[in-house]
């Protein structure tokens, strides 16, 4: 989305303030006030709160694969636990896919689509790495439910470790499995 100065202002502001208060929370007069423009500006450039709650999604999605990217390059795939801890260092708040699932999920709301999307993508992203490595497909799944449950447990559940521990359960999953080269 090419978007003008203006719409860059907004779309910074709303994403410090949707990620620290949760959106609901943030109406769009504190919005156009953080970015320094008025609240018709966020209407023109945007059209709705909903939609610029989408784009916040949106563009936290490239930050985070871009993140997982840089930092996985040369690694093996158990090495994404470590990643997602040093990810979470900086993010107090937990994943802020699953807190915007827990304000709008299930309303149709236009950020249930980055939501699910962003989910799809770890999880596509974790099986073709397990491919990659000659682990059989499913390894890649179970390895995307230990990723979001120490993603969750990590905040919500105040169990700093949780990336640590899900990564030696990710040595077992991964150990136990046969190889793409070994016989069934």
């Amino acid at each position: 989305m090419e978007t003008t100065p203006a719409g860059e202002r907004l779309i910074a502001a709303a994403s410090r303030l949707f990620y620290r208060q949760g959106i609901r929370a943030v109406g769009v007069d504190l919005i156009a006030e953080t970015a320094g423009v008025t609240k018709k500006t966020l209407y023109d450039r945007f059209g709705s709160k909903d939609a610029l709650v989408a784009v916040y999604l949106e563009r936290r999605r490239g930050v985070w694969q871009e993140f997982l990217r840089d930092r996985m390059t040369g690694r093996p795939l158990v090495d994404v636990f470590d990643v997602l801890a040093d990810w979470l260092r900086d993010q107090d708040r937990g994943c802020a896919f699953v807190n915007a699932y827990a304000e709008v999920g299930g309303t149709g709301h236009p950020a249930e689509a980055e939501i699910r999307a962003q989910k799809a993508e770890m999880q596509a992203w974790l099986v073709a790495r397990a491919v990659a490595e000659g682990l059989p497909e499913p390894v890649g799944e179970q390895l995307h439910l230990l990723f979001e449950g120490a993603t969750v447990l990590a905040t919500a559940g105040g169990v700093p470790d949780a990336p640590a521990r899900a990564r030696r359960a990710a040595l077992t999953v991964c150990g136990s499995a046969p190889t793409s080269g070994s016989a069934a």
